[in-house]
This record gives structure tokens, C-alpha cells and sequence, in this order.
């Protein structure tokens, strides 16, 4: 037995179901004849890299310490100096790996004969499983790509990926196959997810699973997923330069060097963490902060770009902030999850929760307009690498406009629908209907025969 996960990086559950229904996509069809076609929520934030950890390890981003694209090390143990910043933007994707929880195992490390393509996450393959190397060493066209912007191109690289993928399968030596395919996602951010250019780009994944079909069907799993969403954006608010305006010393990728009382870490762009005194070590609970930073946060939180302002306040709680929904507070517990809203309900779940267990919480805010939004923040602002104020933006909004490579018609990240529902097609029947992306990893584990590690975010579908 062997199972393949495709990742159709950035893809919505909608753009696939149009594509299918269109006709364009006859392998995939055929896929989904068997099984079924899921809309399942992502983690926060729901960003590239970050996002991939409930698929690799079974767990959410803040639980294995990657909360964002960018983030600032208080510790000064991971971050360079002078900046002591992370970004998996460019030559620091190499330091992923050793970022993560080294507690939390991988599905590599799990499934011995595991293969992988276009994942900064690959602790637990050999270099000679690694298919396509998401590192600037092995992947020069890839960085050179992005930077370019070139829709092509990406297509190039999602052709090679399928490629070597199909290789791989066919030669009956892997036991577990994770894919990248990152062009949906590329295209997307350059002109957004209704250009025609996705459509081939699907294209290429619906030839990657005619050839894995080449193969007994009997011995091999063939699942579709994404990481995230999309959605169109028109306005970006430079988070960084308004915050300077404010008479505060900023730093921001690409330039983290220098003396700086504020650090503004974006990432995807539609989420953004905001780290202040940036002398400590340790991240300071809110009550330390609150009186000399009060100001700032309620400056932030009335920014039309700002839709949640989180703000963790120790491990178990956090506040959440909304500008025209009021203020409510989250408490989780190792197992079990509590929603108050105080003057109001920032999440628009419409009803107080005490005590509930992940997947109630999941129940309770499936149908909002943050799904899993509870359990999400929660793990997230539990992550002592997230910032002492955690951004989610407004639909058609961003925090980042310079520096980027290409303008951004379309961005994810944030909370909100459009970027957390996210598409798993399955070829088989299921025990259970998924829930989160974090089910599969659990799921793979158990199509293989391997235990389960305890502790996961995500519970096997089968």
C-alpha cells in the first residue's frame, strides 16, 4: 500500500468543484467516483509552509513553533543576529526543519519509505527521496521564479514536480508520497483565482493522477488537499511604515537590521504578528505590557484593514477584538476549549461556549465566518513564538505593500472563510467525514499500518 497526498497549493474548494463540474479534469473525476470531495478547515495561518505542518505532523502551526512566514525570536537561540527574525521567504527556508518541535515526529520519520517534492518541511527524508527540494541550493529556478512572477514558469515547475512524482510511484519503493504544486497558489497572488491560467495549472495535476492510476488501484491512496484559500485584495495597508509613522523604531523583512521597538511580521499577507519591546527574552504576558502598548493596540485594533486583533494574555487565555463586533475571550485547556464574549461576539458564533472538546469547537464555528476559529487562536497564541499582537485582516485588505516581488490581486492568511476552507478530495470511503487538514496525516498513518503518535491536532478519518 502507498499513499500519495497532492497538495494544490492556494486552491479553493470552489475553483475545484467548477473545474471538475466543467469537464477539465477526467482523472480527478474518475478519482472522486470512488470516494468524495470534502470541504475541510486549514490552520492558522493559513499561509505556505506554516500551513503544511497539519498535513506533515499532524499538528497545528503554533503547536510545533512555526507561527508564521515571518517571525521574531525573542530567545536569540534561533534568529541571526542582528535581526533575530526568521523568514521562509528565501535562504532561511533551510532552517524549517530544525524550527520544528523536535518532540513532534514527522510523517517521514514515521513511514521509513517516504518521498517528497516542494516542501520546505523535510525532516526524516533522505536527500535521495527529496524530488523537487524546496532550497535555494536545488531549486535556483524555483527562487528565481518567484521573484520574477512568471505564471510559465511555475507551470514548468509544476510539470517537473508531477514528473518526478509519477517516477517515483511507479517504481513501487515509496510507501508515502507529499507534493507541492505550487503554481494555483503563484497565480493567484499575480491575478487572482478566476484566471484561466488556474485551469492549467490544475491540468497538470489532473495528468500527475492519470499516471499514479497506471497503478493497481488496490495498492494506492490518491488524496487532493489544500493548504489555504484565496481572495481578491485592492487595498494593502504597509503596516510597517503606518506603525513608524507612530513614532516607533520598526523592522520588517527584508530589513531586520538595526535598533528597532517594534517588529512586524506578515505573513501570507493577510495575518501579521506584532512583537513590541523587543529587549526580552521571554514574551511578556499582556498586563506587563498593557499600560505603556494599550494605545497601540486600540490604534490598531480601529484600523479598517484590522477585521481581529488577538491578544494572548498568558498559555491559556487570549482577548479577541473585533472593531464592530466587540471583545470576547478564549480559554483552552489541554483538551477542552471556552468562548466568552464580553461586549460582544468578535467570531459571530452566537452563543457562549464552556468546556467544549476540539471537535465541538470545530461544530460550533464550522458554518461562521471563521471556522475553527477557537481552537485555531488558541494553539496559536499558546505558541510562545507568536507575537504579543496577533492580525487578522479584513476582506480585501493586506499588511504588506512594498517589497514584494509582484503586486498581490489576491492574498490568504487570515481567519476568515475564504482562507481556512479548503478542498480534500479522497478517492475511498470514509469512516467519518474530515474535518481539519490535519486529519490526514493521521489518516495516511493509519492506510499504512503505522500507530498513530498521541497528541496530534488532527484524528484519522478511517
Amino acid at each position: 500500500m502507498a499513499v500519495v497526498v497532492l497538495l494544490a497549493d492556494g486552491l479553493r474548494a470552489d475553483t475545484l468543484r467548477r473545474t471538475i463540474d466543467a469537464g477539465a479534469l477526467p482523472a480527478i473525476s474518475r478519482l472522486l467516483q470512488g470516494g468524495g470531495l470534502y470541504e475541510v478547515t486549514s490552520a492558522f495561518p493559513s499561509v505556505t509552509g506554516p500551513a503544511y505542518t497539519p498535513f506533515l505532523l499532524g499538528r497545528f502551526p503554533g503547536s510545533v513553533g512555526l507561527p508564521g512566514l515571518r517571525w521574531f525570536d525573542r530567545s536569540r537561540r534561533v534568529g541571526a543576529f542582528p535581526g533575530y527574525a526568521r523568514s521562509y521567504v528565501g535562504h532561511e527556508m533551510r532552517f524549517a526543519d530544525s524550527d520544528l518541535d523536535a518532540s513532534a515526529p514527522t510523517i517521514f520519520e514515521l513511514a521509513p519509505r517516504s518521498a517528497a517534492a516542494m516542501t520546505i518541511i523535510t525532516r526524516g527524508l533522505p536527500t535521495s527521496r527529496r524530488l523537487m527540494s524546496l532550497t535555494p541550493r536545488s531549486a535556483v529556478r524555483a527562487i528565481l521564479t518567484h521573484f520574477r512572477g512568471s505564471v510559465d514558469l511555475w507551470l514548468d515547475v509544476d510539470r517537473e514536480t508531477s514528473m518526478k512524482v509519477v517516477g517515483a510511484v511507479r517504481d513501487g519503493a515509496m510507501s508515502f508520497v507529499f507534493a507541492a504544486f505550487l503554481g494555483i497558489d503563484k497565480i493567484s497572488h499575480a491575478r487572482g483565482q478566476e484566471d484561466p491560467a488556474i485551469v492549467d495549472a490544475l491540468r497538470i495535476m489532473d495528468d500527475t493522477v492519470a499516471g499514479l492510476l497506471e497503478r493497481p488501484p488496490d495498492s494506492l491512496r490518491v488524496w487532493i488537499a489544500s493548504d489555504h484559500g484565496h481572495s481578491l485584495v485592492s487595498r494593502h495597508d504597509d503596516l510597517q511604515r503606518e506603525i513608524a509613522d507612530r513614532g516607533h523604531r520598526t523592522m520588517a523583512h527584508p530589513w531586520v537590521h538595526g535598533r528597532a521597538d517594534v517588529a512586524v511580521m506578515v505573513s501570507g499577507n493577510a495575518m501579521a504578528h506584532i512583537y513590541v519591546e523587543l529587549e526580552r527574552r521571554r514574551r511578556p504576558l499582556w498586563r506587563e505590557l498593557s499600560g505603556h502598548w494599550s494605545g497601540l493596540a486600540e490604534w490598531l485594533a480601529q484600523r479598517d484593514s484590522v477585521d481581529l486583533m488577538i491578544i494572548p494574555e498568558d498559555t491559556n487565555i487570549c482577548q479577541v477584538w473585533s472593531r464592530e463586533r466587540g471583545r470576547a475571550t478564549i480559554r483552552a485547556c489541554a483538551s477542552s476549549f471556552s468562548y466568552y464574549p464580553s461586549d460582544g461576539d468578535p467570531l459571530g458564533i452566537g452563543a457562549e461556549l464552556h468546556e467544549v472538546c476540539s471537535a465541538e469547537a470545530h461544530d460550533a464555528t464550522r458554518a461562521s465566518d471563521y471556522p475553527d476559529s477557537i481552537v485555531q487562536i488558541a494553539r496559536l497564541a499558546a505558541c510562545e513564538r507568536s507575537g504579543d499582537i496577533i492580525l487578522s485582516a479584513t476582506r480585501g485588505w493586506d499588511f504588506r505593500e512594498r517589497y514584494e516581488p509582484i503586486p498581490h490581486m489576491s492574498s490568504h492568511g487570515a481567519l476568515h472563510r475564504d482562507h481556512m476552507m479548503v478542498p480534500l478530495l479522497l478517492d475511498a470511503p470514509v469512516a467519518r467525514d474530515p474535518r481539519r487538514t490535519a486529519d490526514v496525516m493521521p489518516s495516511a498513518l493509519d492506510a499504512l499500518g503505522i500507530a498513530v503518535p498521541h497528541g496530534l491536532d488532527g484524528e484519522s478519518f478511517l
